[in-house]
């Protein structure tokens, strides 16, 4: 096995699309190729490396252990060269360049508008977005296939950068006509008999959440797992439950009064948003100049978007 010498760069690029979307298809779609063409560069690419990548399952593929260890080093060298290209354009003194940024799902509510203010002083700079859960976004900035990471935690598990961006608070919400919604500094212990609803495991919300719950000796009767903030403010408006969430997910609900804020004591909970980067990484001019601007124009952004709601829970 010589993958030095034989693979190609066309055949990694295909290679971490397919792993990406796990389906030739959807592989052939993306990079507009046939899925025949998709499926013989694979195939050259899995006899240079000597062993299986993928393994067919009915009409989808998974990836085997060779597989999962060759994506993070084809992201790698793909990112290298991604770096090589910026370098190239920066030697140039041109405000020109990429630059791929990974979002935990709550920072999608507000990163957009930033990135539309971003856009119209730096045209020439194309930001590509990608939302993930943390343990996703941590595995992208090591293999660097994204710059920035915008998160609510420091990423401790990781030799990375975190500065803080902004602060982050989490709030009561429960279904507008909630019995509490007009009560003030009441004990979260009056919440004992509702249903909690609450992100999935390893989610930074329902982290917040069970560290409120430990903090106040709180035991909900009930609680249910939902998979997205989407899904949990449907279901509160739907009076399924009351739950804990970024203030940063509700800026159509908190206009339209369809969800209100619950004043219980130990609320907000206070959080910080991060701008975070690999330490061995050497930003470019654009991951310089977005980076900058996320340190200042995110927080007055955000309080100018949302901080009139915080007053009604002091």
């Amino acid at each position: 096995m010589n993958l030095v010498r034989t693979l190609t760069l066309r055949q990694l690029q295909i290679f971490v699309v397919a792993a990406r979307h796990l389906s030739y298809a959807r592989a052939a779609e993306e990079l507009h190729l046939t899925p025949p063409a998709v499926s013989m560069q694979l195939k050259q690419l899995e006899d240079n490396a000597g062993l299986p990548l993928f393994e067919r399952l009915g009409r989808g593929v998974t990836l085997t252990e060779a597989g999962e260890l060759l994506v993070h080093h084809a992201l790698r060298i793909l990112g290298e060269i991604k770096d090589a290209e910026a370098n190239l354009h920066a030697l140039l003194g041109a405000e020109v360049g990429r630059l791929a940024v990974g979002l935990v799902s709550t920072a999608k509510y507000f990163m957009p508008r930033l990135l539309a203010q971003f856009a119209l002083a730096h045209p020439g700079i194309d930001v590509q977005f990608s939302v993930g859960n943390r343990e996703a976004l941590l595995q992208k900035l090591q293999d660097n296939a994204i710059d920035l990471a915008v998160m609510g935690r420091t990423p401790v598990e990781i030799d990375a950068r975190a500065e803080p961006m902004a602060r982050h608070p989490y709030v009561l919400i429960a279904a507008a006509d909630h019995p509490l919604r007009a009560a003030r500094r009441f004990d979260l212990h009056e919440l004992r008999h509702e249903t909690f609803l609450l992100r999935e495991d390893g989610s930074g919300s329902r982290l917040v959440a069970e560290e409120m719950f430990k903090n106040h000796l709180f035991t909900p009767a009930k609680t249910i797992s939902l998979g997205s903030n989407e899904t949990i403010k449907q279901a509160v408006m739907a009076g399924m439950g009351i739950s804990l969430l970024s203030l940063h997910t509700l800026p159509l609900e908190l206009k339209t009064g369809e969800i209100c804020l619950l004043d219980s004591i130990g609320t907000p909970i206070e959080r910080t948003w991060y701008v975070v980067h690999m330490n061995n990484k050497r930003l470019l001019p654009a991951g310089v100049k977005f980076r900058e601007f996320l340190l200042s124009q995110a927080a007055p952004g955000l309080q100018a978007e949302y901080g009139g709601y915080l007053p009604t829970l002091k």
